[in-house]
């Protein structure tokens, strides 16, 4: 996490529709700052936990929560305008996840997966996606893979704007989609579940991140090129090339 960065208001969350960027102020962790900071603005009761969630995903994938740090909810529902209990519930989800670990009356600890489990993941997704692509570049109409050219287009957008969250998101569409041409939403979904495990917390710092994440997105694009192409040794070469640097 780059020192003294901080949540710098509620504006990320007064909309649903709106992706947040959350920041974590000292504030959440317990700490006294002097000075007034503006009132956050409510969020809207109907969609508390899912935007409160939405958040806090978005706060850990961009490296905004430091792993090994216990977060209480009372500390970040006061800053978030709300009451402990839908941060709660949204850290109870993100404890399922794997993302944080429960502390006994304290609160919540970020994870930190270190390189082994990182590298049991990618080996995990290689060997159910592999497979599955495969098969998809033998059967799959190359008009059905253009039609996936925008979700890769979004990757290289994000990464380039060295947007962690927002490419962390767009990494998972893509791949959510590329499986959903297999029909089988079970697999998509376990897929899925591996996808969003491997990509916290980060392991590059911010002066690599963008170079990171521009690497990681033009596989993306590599890839579909190869499925038009249906050249199976370039797509089982790709994927796995992929896989290796899945702590991206």
């Amino acid at each position: 996490m780059e020192q003294g960065r901080a949540w710098d208001g509620m504006g990320p969350y007064a909309s649903a529709g709106t992706p947040p960027d959350a920041r974590v102020p000292e504030q959440a962790r317990g700490e006294h700052t002097h000075g007034e900071r503006p009132a956050p603005r409510a969020v809207r009761r109907h969609s508390v936990r899912g935007q409160i969630l939405d958040a806090l995903r978005s706060a850990l994938v961009d490296g905004e929560l430091t792993p090994g740090e216990v977060y209480s909810a009372p500390a970040l529902g006061a800053r978030f305008g709300v009451s402990a209990t839908p941060v709660r519930e949204a850290m109870q989800q993100l404890a399922a996840e794997g993302a944080v670990e429960v502390v006994p009356n304290r609160g919540f600890r970020v994870s930190e997966p270190g390189p082994r489990e990182l590298a049991e993941l990618a080996e995990v997704r290689a060997l159910i996606e592999i497979p599955v692509m495969l098969r998809l570049a033998r059967t799959v109409a190359a008009a059905d893979w253009y039609a996936l050219r925008p979700l890769a287009d979004a990757t290289v957008a994000a990464a380039a704007a060295g947007d962690r969250a927002a490419y962390a998101e767009s990494d998972r569409a893509f791949h959510r989609a590329v499986l959903g041409l297999s029909g089988n939403l079970r697999l998509v979904q376990v897929a899925d579940d591996l996808h969003r495990r491997s990509q916290w917390p980060p392991a590059v710092g911010p002066p690599g991140r963008r170079a990171e994440l521009l690497a990681d997105a033009a596989e993306h694009t590599a890839l579909l090129d190869a499925l038009i192409a249906r050249d199976l040794t370039l797509v089982r070469s790709l994927v796995r090339e992929h896989f290796d640097g899945a702590d991206v």
